[in-house]
């Protein structure tokens, strides 16, 4: 079965073509960090509007390099939710108008389930059951995943997403967006120690999360030392050593609660150099594997949709032909895969 993916639930407008039976047989992305860089965060009026102009064009190169013409597509999935209304009414738009022409049928993709089942793209897969670190600009949750659609919440952020306390937190710093991977490259020039910042909610039992402590901290001892490079580069160190090792701490905690010895970790900051280090050090000391995607598959991007959508759409499920987009959508209240017509 070959599906088209089509991923526009922020910033990033990505294609790709999955099939069951060969893979990932193309995916193009194109990013909007250059039209947001000047408002220094994503602007959504402008985010829908870029998705508009790039979508059915990338469709058009995907298909090309994939060496495919429409009526070879067997499905179309598009993402449906988390993420920003407009631009999500842009590729479920699309998507559903595609399919209804080329009579395939369609569905729509959680975003977070897209992220989630990332790693199965590449050539070592998790088993199920394992524990799903989870961690975006949006989102930081760790859940138990017994299947495709069998998903326990074990805990979240309450307040902050990691992401978004690595993005604020460079703001503080000066630093120009995107500020998450800008504040982890300047983190390898810090000094380990200088500032001591706290591990927020490790010292009280369960698995939630919270990061807007972290960033006061940070934001403090910006206030409190001169602003010079070193200084700089020191505070983004021992923030990022902050959240690395909070990470690291709840989910042990998680892998401890479920007995699983298998961790996945999916989203844009699972990129972070620092953080794969360290999980793949505390798993190969419990015996335990991790997994996680490329980094191109990291942040936003088609392929994901494409192959949760083919998981779906082979198993019998398909959307209605009415678009409908969830800016807002818990990850819990998925179906499992084996509900046909969900």
């Amino acid at each position: 079965m070959r599906v088209l993916g089509i991923e526009t639930s922020c910033d990033e407008t990505g294609i790709a073509v999955y099939c069951t039976e060969q893979g990932l047989l193309s995916h193009v992305l194109y990013s909007q960090v250059k039209l947001h860089a000047d408002y220094g965060g994503v602007v959504p009026e402008l985010a829908s509007r870029d998705h508009v102009r790039k979508t059915l064009p990338l469709i058009e190169q995907a298909l090309s390099e994939a060496k495919l013409q429409p009526d070879q597509i067997d499905g179309v999935a598009y993402t449906s939710g988390p993420g920003l209304i407009g631009a999500l009414l842009v590729g479920a738009t699309i998507g559903r108008s595609l399919a209804f022409g080329w009579q395939v049928p369609a569905i729509g993709v959680h975003h977070m389930e897209g992220h989630l089942l990332a790693p199965m793209l590449e050539a070592s897969r998790p088993d199920f059951p394992f524990v799903a670190l989870l961690v975006s600009g949006g989102h930081t949750q760790l859940v138990r995943v017994d299947g495709i659609g069998e998903y326990e919440l074990l805990g979240e952020s309450v307040d902050d997403a990691a992401g978004e306390a690595f993005d604020k937190t460079a703001k503080l710093l000066g630093l120009d967006y995107p500020g998450g991977p800008r504040l982890a490259k300047l983190a390898e020039q810090g000094v380990a120690g200088r500032f001591q910042f706290p591990r927020p909610m490790t010292d009280k039992p369960g698995l939630n999360f919270s990061f807007s402590g972290l960033k006061t901290a940070a934001a403090t001892a910006i206030a409190e030392n001169t602003n010079d490079e070193q200084t700089q580069a020191d505070i983004a160190r021992a923030f990022e050593d902050a959240v690395v090792d909070t990470l690291l701490i709840k989910c042990r905690r998680a892998l401890e609660q479920t007995g699983l010895n298998r961790l996945v970790m999916a989203g844009g900051v699972s990129a972070n150099k620092r953080l794969r280090a360290a999980l793949a050090e505390t798993m190969s000391k419990l015996g335990g594997e991790v997994f996680y995607p490329r980094a191109e598959f990291c942040t936003d991007n088609g392929a994901m949709i494409a192959f949760a959508g083919a998981q779906r759409l082979a198993a019998g499920q398909h959307a209605e032909a009415a678009v409908k987009v969830r800016p807002r959508w818990p990850l819990t209240e998925l179906p499992p895969l084996n509900t046909p017509d969900a």
